[in-house]
């Protein structure tokens, strides 16, 4: 049923498809809405049979849907940014475990400084935690994504996360497709899970394990994620049997079959970028697009297939590696080794700076003139940059960076009383 709604509302109503029996979550922007949407579900009686557990922190949250999941249930949370780094351990545990939780991750900056915008930082900070991770550009994808995810992660037995772009999907307003429990119901079977705690049949989940067994175990964890390469583009192929529209897969090409130049992205973004290529194509340029929306297993064959006939690429990522530069660009280089392409980096978008299609146009006609270093951050305020560094350097006692960022740009008073 096509509907305008907003973007973490048709999440939660995906999600209450998929005919979940706990939620457990601690509320924090950008995901709010999709917790509380489900909880106003629950308590009204639409989503049974469902326990929505309201819990103290993120890293409760997490805690909770392990102990749901390993005694059977279908177990699903929701958070972001800082949220997702207080339930680190929990993190690990739960892919360690091997327990089928669907997360979604609503992507927003990790501070510090404190930032409540969307960068895609806080979802790339767990890239070798073990959880799958697929990226919507998307609220229709996001929707849809998350119907796949549950049929994944139960086949696999393994966790995903689902990311959404914090505010610019989870806040915006647009046309979506909610498709219907019937629709659902054929897609994605009830859960049936491959471990479980039980008194009639007693098992160790999460017993210890020793130098003995510690590598073999983790292997089994990369091998899924290998299967995951094979059954990805699978359900994406069903999905669109039962729904009608082609969703998910592991990456999307757009206008790349005779480019010489591809740009790498994923999430929203890929709109924008999408825009500009249109309108480079129209001035002469061979210039196409690739986004990846699966990122955790990364699709090296795919990707490198995708670029094999261009003669360079640039990888735009709303996220830094500090000290070392782009995270998905490294695993793109790995991808294209010893094929000559050539590479580059761009770093945009952190802390919700804005990626307006003129700054685009101008990095990717630099792209194609090669004028670029590996790794550029576009739109840095360099003066801004360099008076700070050259603070630092007169005066040992230059006060806290960020403050003097602001104080600089006219933003707040640096000093106090």
């Amino acid at each position: 049923m096509l509907k305008q709604t907003e973007g973490s509302k048709a999440v939660a109503e995906a999600i209450a498809l998929c005919r979940p029996e706990v939620i457990c979550a601690y509320p924090i922007s950008p995901q709010t809405h999709i917790v509380e949407a489900l909880g106003e579900m629950v308590k009204a009686g639409e989503l049974t049979p469902c326990e929505f557990i309201n819990v103290e922190s993120e890293f409760a949250a997490m805690s909770v849907a392990i102990g749901a999941s390993a005694a059977g249930a279908r177990a699903y949370t929701a958070t972001a940014s800082q949220g997702l780094l207080f339930m680190v351990e929990a993190v690990y545990n739960a892919s360690g475990l091997g327990l089928p939780i669907v997360m979604t991750v609503a992507n927003r900056a990790i501070g510090a400084p404190i930032n409540i915008w969307n960068d895609h930082s806080d979802s790339l900070s767990q890239r070798d935690s073990g959880w799958m991770q697929l990226f919507a550009e998307t609220n229709q994808e996001a929707v849809d994504l998350h119907i796949q995810a549950f049929r994944l992660a139960e086949e696999l037995s393994m966790p995903i996360m689902v990311c959404m772009d914090g505010f610019i999907l989870t806040h915006a307003f647009e046309r979506v497709d909610i498709p219907s429990q019937q629709q659902v119901d054929s897609y994605l079977p009830p859960f049936d899970p491959r471990q479980v705690l039980d008194p009639a049949d007693p098992v160790s989940i999460g017993a210890m394990v020793g130098p003995e067994a510690f590598m073999e175990v983790k292997y089994l964890a990369h091998a899924k994620q290998m299967q995951a390469i094979e059954r990805i583009p699978q359900l994406a192929a069903e999905f669109k049997q039962t729904f009608g529209r082609d969703s998910g897969g592991l990456i999307r090409t757009y206008r790349a079959e005779d480019a010489e130049t591809i740009i790498i992205a994923m999430g929203s973004v890929l709109g924008t970028i999408k825009d500009t290529v249109d309108e480079m194509r129209e001035e002469g340029h061979k210039i196409g697009v690739l986004g990846i929306i699966s990122y955790r297993p990364f699709p090296l064959e795919q990707v490198r297939a995708a670029l094999l006939h261009c003669r360079r690429f640039l990888v735009l990522e709303k996220s830094l590696a500090v000290g070392m530069g782009g995270i998905v660009a490294t695993d793109v280089r790995m991808a294209v080794t010893g094929t000559g392409l050539k590479g580059y980096t761009a770093i945009a978008g952190l802390g919700g700076r804005a990626i307006p299609k003129s700054s685009l146009h101008k990095l990717f006609r630099q792209a194609e003139k090669e004028d670029l270093p590996p790794v550029t951050f576009l739109d840095l305020d360099w003066e801004a940059v360099n008076k700070q560094l050259e603070r630092e350097r007169l005066t040992r006692r230059s006060g806290p960076a960020a403050e003097n960022m602001l104080h600089d740009k006219g933003i707040v008073s640096a000093k106090f009383g």
